[in-house]
């Protein structure tokens, strides 16, 4: 008799699955998605209520037979995908590509990759879910409706290979808006007065003026502030009141997706983009000595702080046997989902308390255990008992006009806190120790400092506080957080500068033509309510036809408008307010194949060109152009001279033959080169790397002491010796599946670490 076939996402998952479910069943994998829209063309009819041409994905020919052959006679097919909506949608297409007379199949939703996750799953098998695929394809036909009808407009007005996105460009919208608002900031001035006072017995302590005149207190300037401390001079501080009170603090719920991305991101230096790809390899399975790999923690998209009843339980005994009864909980915590969250999947939390983390260290990469340790902590805290905190609070007069205060607390038990620290660490770290003493005592003044300050303007956006901004205002959805990160960066849209976000002049240029254009596609209001809509669709709450409709009829009309009005940077360009210094006439920015520049409006009659800058402010200023005459050498085409001049790239030598001549050449003779700080890896070779680029513009890494030393390579040389063999470099590489990662060049090795 045939056996029934499981049908998983990650071929990873197979060897965890095939541990538990036996010779029962055969197990293969989708690899993900094997069909999908068609790249070269829109491939939905919008005549035909946005009807979808879904084609087999051009590499998964393979995937497809295999599944097919491992079918074979199979009458039950179990479609076990990861339990969102992309899942849903591969069991679709997987149901669409296996469909037979007679043939079964069966939903299966694996929460966790254990015998019990498993078992469980299998036993309580669904029926496709129509609704969550529909609401997946609106998902998907929208984003192609908005990325494969704007995009070409960006390459005709701007340049080629740009990309527009319905929610990406919300994202980028979000960065330049507070780059603007961080360029408009005034500073304000302002002064804070603090005084170290001591009791009848240590420790001294530091008081802050709050209070002038029972208002509060307000120093805008450094004669306001004389004449406080003047005042205070000969000041008696006498305590006035003292306040108590306890605090019983409780631990935070389990992480859902996006609070694991920040606090990876926050305490781990984990970018969105890895820590998913830790988790998924969490989630997946690992060896970990039980006679086969097997999953650590539940899944890991999930916007529910819904924990499992017996999971709750098994924390509750494990921190009365292991940390202390003092700790534990007579009767487990649960948590209440925000905004009607769908409850689909529990939190993020491991399978096993009992797999702590330390337990199964040796088994874990060091990233896995970070990220394994991040988890475990913040689940058995949620189970923990509460911290309990003493807070004292002195205020202080200083004649009957100024009042001063300090905080200060002591903590009287740690409950959760001895396990998972809240974020607000740092800061209950600088809070101080306060005396013993009453209400009427009089102080000693120690010291009085006055201090200037300065407002300052809002932050840019962190990767962390980028995703917490997106989640506020319910842009995307947790599992496509990371992406859109790596997105932006990957379009040159918005640059990573020292760990925060700013736009580069591309995001700018592109948004501004994209806010004017699509107002409603860039507006965060309209993009959250199309999440809402989405979750509507999944629920049954509203026809994805009717979605997609509603949503094309606004956005053909401003799509319309856009193909007709959207400035051209090829053409007209961005207007500057700059005089051109050659015959008065405007300035505008335009983009030619070698990037943004500053030309005449006046041209053909004026070709003045000019590379610009912008200050911190926003301000654009021409750069003078470097023209050197001096003869550097011969045109190795016509024999002329070659002199130094400056272009949009920086120095260049430019044959003085042209236009008869157009040769060109970098200052060092080579296209494109610029230090990468790393020495050449050649024995004897005292070169350095350059990144140079080949005449077609294709990046590679090149010694700086060609052609006497001929080392090259396509990936980017990293000045670490390999670990495990004698390679005195190892080279950075990234793929969609696993990152950015390490590997040695030396291909018989296969040493590899992700980053």
């Amino acid at each position: 008799m045939t056996k029934p076939l499981i049908i998983v996402e990650s071929p990873t998952k197979i060897k965890t699955l095939k541990k538990y479910v036996g010779k029962e069943f055969n197990v293969a994998a989708s690899a993900g998605h094997i069909r999908d829209l068609p790249v070269k063309t829109l491939g939905i009819d919008i005549e035909k209520n946005f009807q979808a041409e879904y084609v087999n994905i051009k590499d998964k020919s393979k995937v497809i037979s295999n599944l097919k052959k491992l079918a074979k006679d199979a009458k039950e097919i179990y479609l076990a995908p990861d339990p969102d909506r992309e899942g849903e949608a591969i069991a679709f297409h997987i149901m669409d590509i296996l469909k037979k007379k007679d043939r079964i199949f069966h939903r299966v939703l694996i929460h966790e990759l254990t015998k019990k996750g498993i078992q469980e799953a299998l036993q309580k098998t669904l029926i496709p879910d129509a609704n969550k695929y529909d609401a997946q394809q609106a998902r998907r036909k929208l984003d192609r409706l908005v990325g494969y009808q704007i995009s070409p407009l960006l390459w005709q007005k701007v340049q080629r290979g740009l990309s527009a996105g319905r929610v990406q460009s919300v994202a980028v919208k979000i960065i330049c808006d507070r780059e603007r608002e961080i360029r408009k900031f005034i500073p304000e001035e302002f002064w804070t007065i603090t005084a170290d006072l001591l009791s009848q017995s240590p420790p001294k302590f530091n008081a802050a003026l709050i209070k002038i005149n029972n208002k509060k207190a307000k120093v805008t300037n450094e004669k306001q502030a004389s004449g406080i401390l003047k005042d205070l001079k000969a000041a008696q501080f006498v305590i006035h009141e003292i306040k108590t009170k306890t605090i019983k603090r409780n631990p935070s719920p389990p992480f859902i997706t996006s609070k694991l991305q920040q606090d990876a991101i926050n305490r781990l230096r984990f970018s969105a983009k890895k820590t998913m790809i830790v988790a998924q390899q969490l989630y997946e399975g690992i060896e970990i000595g039980t006679g086969g790999p097997e999953g650590l923690i539940t899944y890991m998209r999930t916007d529910s702080t819904r924990i499992a009843p017996d999971a709750a339980r098994e924390a509750q005994a494990f921190i009365a046997q292991t940390i202390g009864d003092e700790f534990a909980l007579s009767t487990p915590r649960f948590f209440k989902n925000k905004n009607k969250v769908q409850d689909a999947h529990e939190a993020i939390r491991p399978t096993s308390v009992f797999h702590s983390p330390e337990k199964i260290k040796n088994f874990l990469s060091p990233d896995q255990f970070k990220l394994y340790d991040l988890i475990w902590k913040r689940f058995v805290a949620s189970q923990m008992a509460q911290a309990i905190i003493d807070q004292k609070t002195i205020l202080i007069k200083a004649t009957d006009k100024y009042m001063f205060s300090v905080s200060g607390s002591t903590v009287r038990f740690l409950g959760f806190m001895s396990l998972y620290s809240p974020n607000n660490e740092s800061k209950e770290k600088d809070i101080q120790a306060l005396p013993d003493a009453k209400e009427g005592t009089v102080l000693k003044t120690l010291e009085i400092f006055p201090k200037q300050h300065f407002t300052k303007p809002p932050p840019r956006f962190s990767e962390a506080s980028l995703v917490k901004e997106l989640e506020k205002n319910g842009i995307g959805r947790p599992s496509t957080y990371a992406s859109i990160l790596s997105v932006i960066r990957d379009k040159g849209y918005v640059d990573l500068v020292n760990r925060y976000f700013a736009p580069s002049e591309l995001g700018f240029i592109v948004n501004d033509l994209l806010v004017a254009s699509f107002p409603n596609i860039l507006n965060i209001s309209f993009t959250a309510q199309m999440e809402t809509n989405l979750d509507d669709v999944e629920t049954g709450n509203l026809e994805e036809v009717q979605l997609l409709t509603d949503f094309y009829a606004s956005f053909k009309k401003y799509l319309d408008a856009a193909s007709e009005n959207m400035i051209s940077l090829k053409g007209v360009g961005v207007e500057t307010g700059l005089v051109c210094p050659s015959c008065g006439k405007q300035l505008n920015i335009k983009i030619g194949r070698n990037g943004h520049f500053l030309a005449c409006t006046g041209y053909p009659d004026c070709s003045f060109t000019s590379n610009y800058l912008r200050d911190e402010k926003g301000n654009i200023s021409i750069v003078e152009k470097i023209v050197d005459n001096t003869k550097v050498k011969d045109c190795i085409k016509c024999g002329k001279p070659m002199v130094q001049k400056d272009g949009r790239f920086g120095l260049f030598l430019a044959c003085t033959g042209y236009p008869d001549c157009k040769h060109t050449e970098s200052v060092n003779g080579e296209y494109s080169s610029k230090d990468i700080g790393v020495k050449c890896p050649k024995a004897d070779c005292s070169g350095t790397i350059l990144e140079k680029k080949t005449k077609r513009g294709k990046i590679f890494f090149g010694c700086s002491k060609y052609p006497d030393c001929t080392f090259a390579s396509w990936d980017k040389p990293i000045d670490r010796a390999c670990p495990d063999c004698s390679s005195p470099y190892l080279v950075e590489k990234e793929t969609k599946k696993e990152g950015k990662f390490l590997k040695c060049p030396d291909k018989k090795c296969g040493f590899k670490e992700h980053q």
